[in-house]
């Protein structure tokens, strides 16, 4: 009876603790055996949110401004526009008055002896250009070649201490990958903005006479052009080079030149003056679907041999099935393109053809381009 009430005595008190401590536990998570994580400047990394500034800090550096003046002559404005004077302005003695044309755009340094890529549209007829680097140092450059096939430039500056990108391999890009824009828009100063690659070896767009491009969604505009088209790693894919509409904003479809045919331009420039590509002489179609069907094979038809060309030296004939070109089979006019964008003259290039129903190889040596009379 005694060991009764003790335990009545006693168990009201523990009871109302055990209560008091689970209430406790629920009302101040911190009390409990295991803490909260504190959040920090990495948590990020565990939480899907993604943050591209070790790209940008790794390629910024090399992303440069470039400024052109060029000399305008011009006649009297306010005369020019008045429908009594406007036919004196055939006249040669009427007062000329002449100014500088400034220009903008943005370029890329890519490697440390300090070349420098850009669009040729940017320096185009410019009688002087400068460089304004990342650190704020300004400079000359000079202007070493073009390649207007490309739409693109190369600059050397004589400078100390700069920062070339890392180049990557555009032949590596896939439709989705995250890109970076870095440039000059509207002169406003060096600027990111982010997309996806929506296209690659986008062509026949007629923005230039050879074209290939990778085709972003990464907003460019005026200004932009000749800057770095980065991947998430802040490795070097692209030369930022138009935009799909000029009226002075970008509406989501912008391209650039991959990295890989303006390194090779760079390299045909400083080396030789200039860039040399193979010629063979040939043009091709699309064949309708009926006779792809009889032929059984993917490829290209022979519609055009010029006379004197290495195809017609080669043994080319009108109507010639082409199905690869160095092994790699045509599915596209464009795909004959992109196989012969960057031959060299003296280059051997193996065409697998069907005529008459039987396959054969010929063997083709590109020559020097005609020159133009």
């Amino acid at each position: 009876m005694f060991l009764q009430r003790l335990l009545q005595f006693v168990g009201w008190p523990i009871t109302a603790g055990v209560i008091i401590a689970l209430l406790a536990l629920l009302l101040f998570p911190q009390l409990r055996g295991t803490q909260q994580p504190t959040p920090t400047a990495n948590s990020h990394a565990n939480t899907g949110v993604v943050s591209y500034a070790d790209a940008v800090t790794r390629a910024a550096p090399a992303v440069v401004n470039v400024y052109t003046e060029k000399r305008v002559v011009q006649r009297n404005q306010n005369l020019s526009n008045n429908p009594f004077f406007r036919h004196l302005y055939n006249n040669s003695n009427i007062p000329q008055q002449e100014r500088m044309q400034k220009t903008l755009g943005s370029g890329v340094i890519v490697d440390d002896s300090g070349f420098i890529l850009t669009n040729n549209h940017v320096i185009n007829g410019a009688d002087r250009i400068s460089v304004l680097l990342y650190d704020g140092r300004y400079t000359n450059a000079e202007l070493i070649g073009t390649d207007k096939a490309n739409d693109l430039a190369v600059l050397k500056i004589q400078i100390d201490n700069i920062s070339a990108i890392t180049l990557g391999n555009s032949d590596n890009i896939r439709v989705g990958d995250v890109v970076l824009a870095i440039g000059n828009p509207f002169g406003v100063g060096q600027s990111v903005s982010q997309g996806i690659v929506s296209a690659t070896g986008r062509w026949n767009l007629g923005i230039n006479s050879a074209e290939n491009f990778i085709q972003t969604d990464a907003a460019i505009n005026p200004g932009n052009s000749g800057g770095a088209l980065i991947d998430a790693y802040g490795n070097l894919i692209g030369i930022n080079t138009a935009m799909l509409d000029e009226t002075g904003a970008s509406f989501g479809i912008s391209f650039a030149v991959p990295v890989d045919k303006a390194m090779n331009s760079l390299r045909q420039i400083v080396e030789f003056g200039g860039v040399r590509r193979g010629w063979l002489g040939i043009g091709v179609t699309q064949p309708s679907l009926e006779f792809a069907q009889k032929i059984g094979a993917e490829g290209l038809v022979v519609s055009e041999i010029d006379r004197d060309s290495p195809a017609e030296k080669a043994g080319f004939k009108i109507n010639d099935y082409i199905t690869h070109i160095d092994n790699v089979p045509l599915l596209d006019e464009h795909s004959v393109a992109k196989s012969l964008i960057n031959i060299q003259p003296n280059a051997e290039i193996t065409f697998r053809i069907i005529r008459n129903g039987k396959a054969r190889e010929i063997k083709a040596v590109a020559a020097f381009p005609p020159t133009k009379t």
